[in-house]
């Protein structure tokens, strides 16, 4: 097998991983979480968003956590639209993650625009945004499946990838939000991508572990030449606007996984179970991943 010597994770859960939590976290729990991700050796991480607090309210002390948490990593601000950017600009960030829905139905129910009319609103935002030098990542929800249209076409995945490269993005993360995709249709998919992109454009697999096959997803997203990998701390996550969407594909299972297969990622398994363990108690729903419930279930001397 044709498998990379070493795979980049970014770290999500502090975003993704935590904006559906029913229990609001305190912004000093959230900073000391982010501080223990980093010191397990992130150096790529979702900080927080620059979205409504009416729509997500878990998000709205994110002016507090850029001011605390910044520092010379990729620290990504998901970002929406012109406001959000805005604010995430004036905090000082040098990292915006911008989205979009392949599907039509789950960008409407999200932020009520067609797919078409998100791409020609981003478009000169973007465009905007590397003219003053910032570093832009394009999250591409319903990759696979929408859980309102059901199979997502890939030559439409390919298109909105193609067009944010036009737009020159940095990156694009393409996710499987409700966790429906199997193996196959990541090695096609992936394949297709990696054929058509431009080798400079850092291409990222974001897998929910819904049906349980996010591993596997990766393995064979490995095996497609992908070796960036968005995974979330405790397995955190679960989209507001994707009903059925579980949580991302934990961080230490990945790390697990991958180091048993001799492939190196520069995290340190122990600090990031003390991560996943810290946010534990402060959750709606226990931590289910199987390097955490391992870690539980070892007798204490």
């Amino acid at each position: 097998m044709d498998l990379p010597e070493r795979v980049t994770l970014i770290e999500v859960g502090p975003r993704d991983g935590l904006q559906n939590e029913k229990n609001l976290i305190p912004a000093k729990n959230k900073i000391e979480f982010i501080s223990l991700l980093k010191n397990a050796g992130f150096q790529e991480m979702e900080l927080t968003s620059f979205v409504s607090p009416k729509w997500v309210p878990q998000m709205q002390d994110a002016s507090v956590i850029i001011d605390r948490c910044l520092d010379d990593l990729r620290n990504f601000v998901l970002a929406p639209n012109q406001k959000g950017i805005d604010l995430a600009v004036e905090s000082g960030v040098k990292h915006i993650a911008v989205f979009v829905g392949v599907s039509d139905t789950f960008n409407k129910k999200n932020i009520n625009k067609s797919t078409e009319e998100s791409m020609n609103e981003l478009r000169p935002l973007i465009q905007d945004l590397k003219r003053r030098g910032f570093f832009v990542r394009a999250c591409i929800s319903t990759s696979f499946y929408c859980p309102f249209e059901g199979k997502i076409d890939e030559q439409d995945v390919l298109k909105i990838c193609l067009d944010f490269e036009e737009m020159g993005v940095d990156e694009l993360s393409v996710a499987d939000t409700i966790g429906m995709a199997n193996p196959s249709e990541c090695f096609e998919l992936f394949s297709l991508l990696k054929h058509h992109l431009r080798g400079t454009t850092l291409l990222t697999a974001h897998f929910h572990d819904t049906r349980g096959m996010a591993l596997a997803n990766i393995f064979a997203s490995l095996q497609a030449g992908i070796d960036r990998f968005d995974t979330s701390a405790g397995g955190l996550g679960g989209c507001p606007f994707a009903p059925g969407a579980s949580g991302n594909v934990a961080s230490e299972d990945v790390v697990h996984m991958l180091s048993q297969m001799g492939i190196s990622t520069g995290i340190h398994l122990d600090k990031l179970l003390e991560a996943a363990a810290y946010i534990s108690p402060l959750l709606s729903k226990p931590v289910s991943s199987k390097q955490f419930q391992l870690l539980k279930n070892v007798p204490q001397p």
